[in-house]
């Protein structure tokens, strides 16, 4: 089933003994404003007290002192536990090594290791760098070697694009988690029946290691179905219908997302999720909003109660 229409007994908060752990991903800034932007949005989410954060790597390798800087931040200046995103994609090996050891170096213990898209852009052939890392399993084992980082990787609920299926997708995992990988976050879906089929599949497959939803907030519903449409992401009419006439009107197209993103973290919750992972786009509100009805509260606040 769909999460929708939402599953008889939804309710838009929950009371549970097993509480619900959270994560977060944030893309480093461009510019000022953009800086600005994103730590105002770390400091609204930080008193959740997340698992961890993760920081994202440009393609290529193109945000790398922009993400070490932003992760180096974080370390210095939060409580939070950042993992910093690497990729192997037009670089040598010595190249991601310096990387790896200058994240270890200030205090980095958890890397969310990817291939990378290809140099080309998505839809082009996947070229290695001749004296690179010829695949996220090679990665991990580079990352390994040069530490002890906990490495979580990639999962694709609908299959990598490049993949011939999903078969070949989830041998693709596997390789990953002999590698050394112990936690698999996947790409953004719609449908929960879409995450739970590709679970079942995984679990068959021998594989046992979390894998945690990535959910995705619709923050705007054509950006969103663009990059669904590039990363091989389903977007459903359902979805595509409550957006549908509100690309003028923020305010409205704010609420129906908060409703939708709703409905499908309680569902997956209602259905035995005790791990979620979502994509901030550096946009705190939001998320803060889900959470809350998740039943998380600021550490602050806990703290006040237990008193």
């Amino acid at each position: 089933m769909s999460v929708h229409p939402p599953r008889p007994g939804f309710r838009a908060s929950r009371e549970t003994s097993t509480p619900v752990r959270v994560s977060f991903e944030f893309f480093p800034p461009k510019t000022e404003a953009m800086e600005e932007a994103l730590w105002a949005s770390i400091k609204r989410l930080e008193p959740l007290g997340p698992a961890f954060v993760s920081v994202t790597y440009g393609a290529g390798g193109s945000t790398r002192e922009r993400t070490h800087a932003t992760v180096k931040r974080m370390l210095e200046e939060t409580p939070l536990r950042p993992a910093a995103h690497l990729t192997c994609v037009s670089a040598t090996r010595a190249e991601v090594d310096d990387v790896i050891r200058a994240y270890f170096d200030v205090g980095v213990r958890h890397i969310v290791a990817l291939r990378g898209d290809p140099a080309g852009g998505i839809g082009t052939r996947y070229e290695p760098h001749p004296e690179g890392y010829a695949s996220t399993a090679d990665l991990i084992g580079g990352i390994k070697a040069v530490g002890d980082f906990e490495v979580s990787v990639s999962a694709y609920p609908e299959k990598h694009p490049e993949s011939e299926s999903v078969a070949a997708d989830i041998d693709v995992l596997r390789q990953k988690v002999e590698a050394g990988a112990t936690r698999a976050i996947t790409q953004f879906f719609f449908d929960n029946d879409t995450y739970f089929r590709y679970l079942d599949k995984v679990r068959a497959a021998g594989i046992d290691i979390p894998i945690v939803p990535g959910i995705l907030p619709v923050q705007n519903f054509r950006q969103t179905a663009a990059f669904a449409a590039r990363t091989g992401a389903h977007v459903p009419a359902w979805l595509a219908q409550r957006f549908d006439g509100l690309d003028d009107d923020v305010e409205t197209r704010r609420l129906i997302a908060a409703a939708v993103a709703a409905e499908q973290v309680v569902d997956l919750v209602d259905r035995g999720v005790t791990d979620i992972h979502f994509y901030t786009m550096n946009r705190a509100d939001l998320v803060y909003a889900i959470c809350h009805l998740l039943g998380l509260r600021p550490r602050a606040d806990r703290q006040q109660a237990a008193a």
